[in-house]
């Protein structure tokens, strides 16, 4: 996963779909690419690189509780490389 670039981890997301990622606490959104499998951390759901987490005010904490919405899915496509 590129740290500069707005992408995220999803275990099962295909590559891709575009997701919109809120912070819970501060409310700042930001839309990620799924490019990459994971978090495999129990409790974890989507994985975000540095920059997603500076756009939605994580970097200090490192986790934040988030809510996620598909805006485009895309089917069976390959990761950037």
């Amino acid at each position: 996963m590129n740290p500069t670039q707005l992408t995220a981890a999803h275990r099962s997301l295909p590559f891709g779909t575009k997701v919109l990622v809120t912070n819970k606490r501060n409310g700042r959104s930001v839309i990620v690419r799924i490019n990459d499998r994971g978090p495999f951390i129990r409790g974890r759901v989507l994985d975000v690189s540095r920059a997603a987490a500076a756009d939605i005010g994580m970097i200090g904490s490192g986790t934040a509780n988030v809510c996620y919405q598909i805006v485009t899915a895309n089917r069976g496509s390959a990761p950037d490389a």
